[in-house]
């Protein structure tokens, strides 16, 4: 027997509708993806590649470091002096930093790669602690991604590297070893093409090769191994990954959905890598963020007067995405969203308008357009931003008003305005200047007749004698 079909919530809702498809948008959980493997993998690479392209938001330890620095939070001061009183930073300190990015708003809206957490370091919390924070996070990873290289191969190509000490750049061996430069060469030569094209592109190619060459070789006599990339050093921490931290991250994978977990080898190309995963993801039928754009016109400023119609007209058609695509005005004209979300009505700037899927929105200060372009979701999901609705409760006295009139601002989440409250600070005020004024008529009147009596004692005195 059958069983019986679910019935729909709302069976006549048009999940093709614009607003829906926006709502539905909004309401989503954004693509959160951590990037797992052996030290030296080529984990921060992909993150990076993936970011840029996903549009989602970079965690790792040195970007982290670096962006709390740059904005003067009360982690960058921290830092900060610890790196110029010969510190080093403390594990406790990154990995708040990095759990408190997390929870920012920027990532609530458009998803985040991790990459390099958990750390083989056990200074602040242990691996499973770290593993078990990953399971609890509130956006949780939807995707794993395990970059699996052979423990010979990845010593070698560690041993390999080479760093410039100025520019902070690393080299595989494959770019800066004359030999290894030599060989590619010459096996080029060998396998010239006889098409025009061909011809074209291999001139290219080597034309872009000698200039390469030429900044190698004078880079090359600067490079220097680091400490860590010495092959023992590189074999020693392959094994206290595999020893510490390998069979708890195996049992994380072990939980997650096949589907979900990606698994690339470490020996291929970067380039490779991110091609496997991009086309997993959208494979997937996963959706990056949206981005906010900012609309300016750097040739004419719009001014404040200028109408309604006129301003989105011109608007519309400022940095549009494809020829014929106009952006379109929101539901809210020139009401700023996030002084709605507040409860209260305020114009949008012409200087400060973004478009945001396809639809445009213009905000009363450089604080609501920074709120919003880190994360749009709060001020456009319903039932916000909406109008505020203004109630006016009058009678005589004693006939319940205030009564009334917090039940309705405590059913509807409203706020009550009394008069009573609202004079209060003011009569106060004028209480107090009053009071200090008759102070200092009163004080001018007791010296005025503290003088007079002198004055009189005085003559008197005089007379007598």
């Amino acid at each position: 027997m059958a069983s019986p079909e679910k019935k729909q919530d709302y069976p006549f809702v048009d999940i093709f509708d614009e607003d829906e498809a926006e709502k539905s948008f909004l309401l989503s959980k954004p693509t959160c993806l951590i990037i797992l493997g052996k030290p030296g993998t080529g984990k921060k690479t992909l993150a990076k590649k993936i970011a840029q392209l996903w549009k989602c938001t970079l965690i790792e330890a040195l970007e982290v470091i670096e962006e709390n620095i740059t904005a003067g939070t009360e982690y960058g001061l921290k830092m900060q002096e610890l790196l110029f009183g010969g510190q080093s930073i403390p594990e406790e300190l990154i990995t708040k930093m990095i759990l408190k990015k997390i929870e920012s708003p920027e990532v609530v809206h458009f998803g985040y790669v991790l990459s390099g957490f958990p750390s083989l370091s056990e200074e602040y919390m242990t691996i499973s602690e770290q593993i078990e924070k990953i399971r609890n996070l509130k956006l949780k990873p939807n995707f794993l991604i395990n970059i699996k290289c052979p423990d010979y191969d990845l010593c070698q190509r560690l041993s390999g590297q080479r760093q410039h000490p100025d520019a902070g750049q690393i080299y595989q061996k494959n770019q800066w070893d004359p030999e290894i430069l030599d060989k590619r060469k010459k096996k080029k030569d060998q396998h010239r093409g006889e098409d025009e094209e061909e011809e074209e592109e291999e001139e290219q190619e080597e034309e872009d090769e000698a200039a390469a060459d030429t900044i190698m070789s004078d880079i090359l006599p600067h490079l220097v191994q680091r400490p860590e990339d010495f092959l023992e050093n590189s074999e020693a921490r392959v094994n206290l990954y595999k020893d510490t931290m390998l069979h708890p991250l195996e049992d994380m994978m072990a939980e997650q959905d096949s589907q979900y977990l990606i698994e690339l080898d470490g020996n291929k190309h970067p380039n490779e890598l991110f091609s496997s995963v991009i086309a997993r993801l959208q494979s997937m039928g996963l959706r990056n963020g949206a981005l906010i754009t900012r609309l300016q016109n750097p040739e004419e400023e719009l001014s404040e007067g200028m109408e309604t119609d006129e301003l989105f007209r011109t608007l519309s058609s400022l940095k549009i995405i494809a020829p014929r695509y106009r952006w379109r005005r929101s539901r809210w004209g020139r009401a700023c969203p996030v002084a709605l979300k507040e409860g209260n009505i305020v114009m949008g700037l012409p200087d400060l308008a973004v478009s945001f899927l396809g639809k445009m929105y213009l905000f009363s200060s450089q604080e609501a357009l920074r709120a919003f372009m880190l994360n749009p979701r709060p001020y456009l999901l319903p039932p916000m931003p909406l109008p505020p609705c203004k109630v006016l409760v009058f009678g005589p006295p004693l006939s319940g008003k205030t009564t009334l009139c917090n039940w309705i601002a405590n059913k509807y989440k409203g706020k009550v305005l009394d008069m009573d409250k609202l004079i209060q600070p003011c009569m106060e005020k004028a209480k107090e200047k009053i009071i200090e004024q008759a102070r200092i008529a009163a004080i001018d009147v007791a010296i005025t007749k503290v003088k007079n009596k002198l004055e009189v004692e005085k003559m008197l005195k005089e007379q007598g004698e």
